[in-house]
């Protein structure tokens, strides 16, 4: 069996994970529906942004909905290394690439899924980009390369972890970055120190060329670091991916 097909064998056996665990449906897709009518309905009002609230929030809930699915990620990595599955795999003579790219493309059309289904609600809701088509595919580029980024970083976490158990807990920062970033409110209405971090941490270019790309104005100041911090950690997080699960296989 070739490469791809392998691949492809590995992509099916995680979606059939992912739709035979509601709680993992639930947080990669419902759970960002949910905190954007929290934000939107209960806090909106609170946060004075010089806009729409639902047109600031968006972009942003759309970083926290590729994060939100990334627990149940590193918890079936860690599983398939815990538990054996893996060494079935290697006297089956399936390659490492395979295994691994297999929880990476099911994460990230986990994620395309779950950001289709928030920005339909967040249009419901009064949601109004002034994106071209051009712009659109834009959004669509920055969200797959956050997807795989954060993806591979995830799998890494889980193939060092020693459990199930703290694979799960070791996405946990990955989930409440966002939330010290520009992602529910600008980073300037911050506390000192919170606003230093929230402007020089990853996410908030990433969710910055977001919300320019889909207000039809996208900036090269944050458009160039946000491929560039995606680039990166996909980088950092698939050598690390490779190197644990030499030690560990």
């Amino acid at each position: 069996m070739s490469a791809k097909s392998q691949s492809i064998v590995m992509l099916r056996r995680d979606f059939k994970h992912i739709a035979r665990n509601p709680t993992s449906v639930f947080n990669a897709v419902l759970m960002p529906i949910v905190m954007m009518l929290m934000f939107v309905y209960v806090f909106g009002d609170a946060f004075s942004v010089g806009v729409d609230y639902i047109d600031y929030a968006t972009p942003g809930l759309m970083l926290l909905a590729v994060c939100y699915g990334l627990g149940a990620t590193a918890t079936a990595v860690n599983s398939d290394m815990t538990k054996g599955i893996i060494n079935r795999f290697k006297v089956m003579d399936v390659s490492r690439n395979a295994v691994l790219s297999g929880h990476v493309v099911a994460s990230v059309l986990t994620n395309l899924i779950a950001i289709a289904a928030l920005v339909g609600v967040a249009f419901l809701l009064g949601f109004s980009p002034s994106a071209s088509f051009l712009d659109w595919l834009g959004v669509a580029g920055v969200v797959v390369l956050l997807g795989v980024a954060a993806a591979w970083l995830t799998v890494a976490l889980g193939l060092a972890a020693k459990s199930p158990e703290t694979a799960g807990m070791a996405a946990v920062p990955l989930v409440m970055l966002p939330f010290f970033s520009s992602a529910i409110v600008p980073a300037d209405k911050m506390g000192p120190g919170v606003r230093q971090f929230a402007q020089y941490q990853p996410f908030t270019p990433i969710i910055e060329t977001l919300r320019g790309l889909l207000n039809g104005t996208p900036s090269a100041g944050d458009v160039i670091p946000a491929v560039a911090w995606c680039a990166g950690i996909a980088l950092v997080g698939y050598l690390w991916a490779s190197s644990t699960f030499k030690k560990r296989a």
